[in-house]
């Protein structure tokens, strides 16, 4: 509305002014018009900026109120913190000072104590060194006793194999022998238990003929069935190449008073063992080398009783057949 008045106002002198002043005088006019609506125009322009200056102005004026209001509480604060840590903080080296005098005055009251207590600490230490170094000598000690453990332990597996390659052995041998004696068994079925036994113990095979299976009173004379046993047992032994065999005769105690090559038991023992050997060797392909003719005499009796029937079993021949134990023995010697 107020502008509009201005228009008018305007509008009114300029028509008086065109209406009474010469041409040239009217553009003078109307240039200065215009000019002073554009700087008008101008200034209410520069009027709106300033108001809207003006409100930001106060804006950030609240803005900084509130905040130095804040600033002013936490002042507030802060001074009270201050002033109990400062009463704190006095508190504190009060006591501190408290506690250096009391230990001051220990320490100039319990020089002896300390000295003590120093020396005590000085046996201490030196103690402990002492048994760190026997520390270190047993570890030297244990790192070479682990050694020779190691080496004792691998000896000890080393020798367990060994006595396992033994027991295999061992075993091996017993089936061996076991087999045998059922051959044997098989071989002179009909003569077992008439004047015949065969007996497997200590890893060997005894075959035992009674006297009369074999010789006559005080003769070393195979008789004819004696030698079909001999026969029989030699096939047996031809068939076994890993068997030694030990022939051993044995006699009675009863004094033998004889005459030419036979002149006690002992001669009797031997000739018997000798008599069987060449038995066997000379109806088989037994190797000579696999056996042994030995004379016992009387001095290993079965039966001590000293009568007849126990006489009787006494004098018989007996063939102990052993498998050959060459590569046990090695195995032992190499142990």
């Amino acid at each position: 509305m107020k502008n509009y008045k201005i228009y008018l106002l305007s509008t009114l002198v300029v028509g008086i002014l065109f209406s009474c002043v010469p041409s040239r005088k009217y553009e003078e006019l109307n240039s200065k018009y215009k000019t002073c609506n554009e700087e008008n125009q101008n200034l209410k322009n520069s009027n709106k900026e300033l108001e809207e200056k003006t409100n930001e102005m106060s804006a950030s004026i609240e803005q900084l109120k509130k905040t130095i209001s804040s600033l002013q509480s936490d002042t507030t604060v802060m001074g009270n913190s201050l002033r109990l840590m400062t009463s704190n903080y006095d508190n504190v080296n009060k006591t501190y000072q408290l506690l250096l005098d009391k230990n001051n005055e220990l320490l100039s009251g319990n020089k002896t104590t300390t000295e003590k207590l120093m020396k005590d600490l000085q046996k201490t230490q030196e103690e402990l060194q002492s048994k760190e170094d026997a520390l270190r000598t047993l570890e030297g000690s244990l790192t070479a006793k682990e050694e020779k453990l190691k080496t004792l332990t691998a000896d000890l597996a080393s020798r367990e194999k060994r006595v396992n390659e033994l027991e295999a052995m061992i075993s091996r041998k017993d089936s061996l022998v076991t087999a045998l004696k059922n051959k044997v068994k098989d071989a002179l079925l009909g003569f077992e238990n008439n004047g015949l036994t065969i007996e497997q113990k200590n890893g060997k095979v005894y075959v035992s003929l009674d006297e009369s299976l074999l010789f006559a009173s005080g003769s070393y004379v195979v008789a004819s069935k004696g030698v079909d046993v001999l026969k029989k047992l030699a096939k047996v032994l031809e068939q076994n190449q890993e068997i030694n065999i030990l022939v051993e005769g044995h006699t009675d105690n009863v004094p033998l008073n004889g005459k030419g090559d036979i002149t006690d038991n002992w001669d009797l023992s031997v000739k018997r063992a000798t008599s069987v050997v060449k038995i066997i060797t000379t109806n088989s392909s037994v190797n000579p080398k696999r056996l042994t003719a030995a004379g016992r005499s009387e001095y290993i009796p079965l039966d001590m009783t000293n009568t007849a029937d126990g006489r009787k079993k006494n004098r018989r021949t007996e063939i102990i057949l052993s498998p050959k134990l060459d590569e046990l023995l090695q195995m032992l010697e190499s142990n």
